[in-house]
């Protein structure tokens, strides 16, 4: 069997960490969009934990088709009867039962000795398979459970009736050669049916669970049990899109396929961040900010000729239009050449070399350079007087005289060439009226398609003189007519940063149309 197949935890394990909590309707969400990217298994919560988990588990049973939908279980006859209950709308369902067998479990938590954990798998998954034919069952700790014992119960297991052994890395120990050689004994000495597949399940408290599950790829597993974004118990799971973009990337080594849609992975991160408000690190693989961004020069200059000089993947593939160019201080000419072109400016010699020495100074100054900002800069190099870079003077909000009411924003902002113009705007939420008076001001009307925010505590041995001193740094993005504008700010305050970064996002959005309408169609088309 050459196909992995793609168990999905976002929803239980992945929900369980703290922090990452999602309500009924997110949780419905996030199903939706894992049944998009076509994951195998959705392992939805876990029904005997609290009634709201079994009724998040109940409603997609009932809404999803495609993928199969879990629900985990303990060995015990009312946790299976709870996740057999919570299932029952689904057309393809699964039971997945765990149980603790390394001898830190079986001492201290189970207080069970071999014989009674081997009855207790004998059982629950006996009477699992009463309620659906397809039951997995996990040996909690199976990494430090002992071999022969561990080959004894996924043994009693498949002979009950489990479908699939899962062998979690609970608390991820292990290492790539260690769960590669573990592997290839279980296949060797597990009695089971040829229907019956080993799955890994690895946690990343060593930063080893995406390299684990390729190793256990490697050794025989033909599921693996992941989550989006790496969300999960203490350091978080395998990685999803991790570990699907290493199978495809280098389908040379591991000869393996998985079917899930690969150009719909953006989507589900970003999907997750907005039902958890977690959004991932920017150096993330994969789906973080920089993944398929570069600002130094010499790899702008690679990825300008041929983007394979320095990207093993296609942005595409994950369903991410970029071009990937950051500009910043460690920029090329290439590079500026390139983005000045495409904004109308065509800069070759002397021009350039002007235009590459004043971009250097904007960067040391501020570090990544927008396209306003860009275009701002050019404009003054050649002398049109229309691309002045509007500010933030002040933010006003007063807030609603009744509850019926909505909170009032006056903003006001300058611009090199029309001065100071003030706006009133409501809106239900004070940011929402901050930003509708900017686009009314602007003229670039805008929804927020995400908001990231960094509020940093000054240092306790450089205390500033109010006790705080705290810098703050915004990242926001807005959707602008169909398309997508990036904008960041830093300040002292949350609400001035937020609006400041707004502007600068719409500031964004005009120089961009403003710089297409003065541009050749041989310039837009580079």
């Amino acid at each position: 069997m050459n196909r992995v197949r793609i168990f999905d935890t976002t929803l239980r394990d992945g929900e369980q960490a703290p922090g990452f909590s999602m309500t009924e309707e997110g949780k419905r969400k996030m199903a939706r969009t894992l049944a998009a990217l076509n994951v195998d298994v959705i392992e939805a919560g876990f029904a005997a934990a609290s009634p709201g988990d079994a009724r998040a588990i109940h409603a997609i049973a009932g809404e999803i088709e495609g993928p199969i939908i879990c629900s985990l279980a303990r060995s015990t006859r009312g946790d299976i009867e709870a996740a057999a209950q919570a299932l029952a709308p689904a057309t393809r369902k699964r039971i997945h039962i765990f149980l603790g067998t390394s001898p830190l479990h079986r001492e201290f938590k189970l207080k069970l000795d071999k014989g009674q954990v081997i009855d207790a798998i004998r059982d629950s998954v006996a009477f699992a398979r009463g309620f659906t034919d397809d039951v997995e069952f996990s040996a909690e700790d199976a990494i430090r459970t002992e071999r022969d014992f561990l080959v004894e119960a996924l043994s009693v297991a498949a002979a009950a009736g489990a479908t699939t052994l899962n062998v979690p890395d609970t608390v991820g120990y292990t290492t790539p050669d260690e769960i590669y050689d573990l592997f290839r004994h279980l296949g060797d000495q597990v009695e089971r049916g040829p229907e019956v597949i080993f799955s890994a399940h690895c946690h990343d408290d060593l930063g080893m669970a995406v390299a684990n599950s390729l190793a256990a790829v490697r050794g025989g597993a033909r599921q693996v049990e992941c989550a989006i974004n790496g969300i999960g118990e203490r350091a978080g799971n395998c990685a999803l899109e991790d570990v699907v973009m290493a199978l495809k990337t280098r389908s040379d080594a591991f000869g393996v396929t998985t079917d899930v849609d690969t150009t719909k992975i953006m989507a589900a991160s970003r999907m997750l961040a907005q039902v958890t408000n977690v959004s991932p690190p920017r150096n993330k693989a994969i789906v973080g900010a920089n993944a398929f961004a570069h600002e130094a020069g010499i790899h702008q200059h690679g990825v300008l000729q041929n983007r394979e000089t320095y990207e093993i993947m296609k942005p595409e593939d994950i369903g991410l239009a970029t071009d990937g160019i950051v500009l910043g201080k460690h920029s090329g000419r290439h590079a500026l050449a390139k983005r000045a072109n495409a904004l109308g400016f065509a800069l070759e010699g002397a021009a350039l070399d002007r235009a590459f020495a004043a971009f250097k100074e904007v960067a040391d100054e501020v570090g990544l350079v927008d396209d306003a900002r860009l275009a701002a800069l050019l404009a003054a190099q050649d002398g049109r007087g229309d691309d002045k870079l509007w500010t933030l003077s002040r933010v006003e909000i007063r807030a609603p005289a009744t509850p019926q009411a909505h909170p009032v924003a006056r903003v006001e902002l300058e611009h090199g060439n029309r001065g100071r113009l003030t706006d009133l705007a409501s809106a239900p939420g004070a940011l929402d009226a901050a930003f509708l008076a900017v686009s009314q001001i602007m003229g670039v009307p805008a929804r927020v398609d995400g908001l990231d925010m960094q509020y940093v505590a000054a240092d306790p041995e450089d205390r500033a003189s109010d006790g705080q001193g705290a810098s703050v740094l915004v990242e926001i993005r807005i959707d602008a007519e169909g398309e997508v504008f990036s904008g960041r700010a830093r300040d002292r305050d949350i609400l001035p940063c937020c609006v400041a970064a707004y502007v600068d996002a719409a500031s964004n959005a005009a120089a961009v149309r403003r710089a297409r309408a003065h541009s050749t169609p041989a310039q837009r088309a580079a």
